[in-house]
């Protein structure tokens, strides 16, 4: 059995991750998506601290951070000494940098204009329901949304560079969405290679995939286990 702390990201809650849950407890294993602080004077540490809390002495950990809480899950695998870290959709970062200065230094705004001259100005748009949550059902993207609506990030936490010298030695494995209208999968494929010398795993749907396709998400976390 295996304990799976699931980090939700940027603008979101840990109800992001229900329907994952459900599927891997139903395997056995135990689940924890906390909500981390939105207090707009947090720190990277108190989401860090909220998010290893919640998993308070279970072993054998599996750290799966969605989009933004890339950068919450890289600093509790490393502090907990996990079994293996997930970035799902993640903003991958390097040591030093911020997530505010993320997007520039990874070419983000050039990736989404071209991706855009693609599919028609799909890709960037301002519609949550097309940038974030295409290909989820209505009624489960409007309820995510209302979850998530009285959340701020904090824009401490944005000007906090990543701490970390180098990578976690710990496995790590990244899944892009092949869908995804916020982090076109070549400009992840691209950010992936380039960062972590890996090959990401690909899943179809769009950034929420975890609302649209959990089942590929959790076969895919399953596997890992093997």
């Amino acid at each position: 059995m295996a304990t799976f702390l699931l980090i939700h990201g940027g603008g979101d809650v840990g109800w992001y991750w229900h329907l994952v849950e459900e599927r891997l407890r139903a395997h056995g294993h135990r689940t924890f998506a906390p909500d981390l602080p939105d207090d707009d004077s947090a720190t990277l540490d108190d989401y860090v601290d909220a998010a290893t809390a919640a998993v308070a002495d279970h072993e054998d950990l599996v750290i799966v951070g969605h989009s933004y809480g890339a950068y919450t899950a890289t600093l509790a695998a490393q502090r907990l000494s996990a079994r293996l870290l997930v970035l799902l959709a993640g903003m991958i970062p390097a040591p030093g940098e911020s997530p505010n200065e993320w997007w520039a230094n990874t070419g983000y705004r050039q990736a989404v204009e071209e991706q855009a001259a693609l599919d028609g100005g799909r890709t960037g748009n301002d519609d949550p329901f097309i940038s974030f949550y295409n290909g989820v059902p209505r009624p489960i993207a409007e309820e995510a949304m209302r979850r998530a609506s009285h959340r701020g990030e904090s824009s401490t936490v944005a000007k906090t560079p990543w701490p970390l010298p180098t990578w976690p030695s710990i496995p790590t494995r990244v899944i892009l969405c092949e869908d995804d209208k916020f982090f076109p999968a070549p400009f992840l494929r691209r950010l992936t290679r380039s960062r972590l010398a890996l090959t990401p795993d690909e899943v179809p749907g769009g950034h929420c995939a975890a609302l649209s396709h959990p089942a590929e998400i959790t076969n895919l976390l399953l596997g890992y286990l093997a």
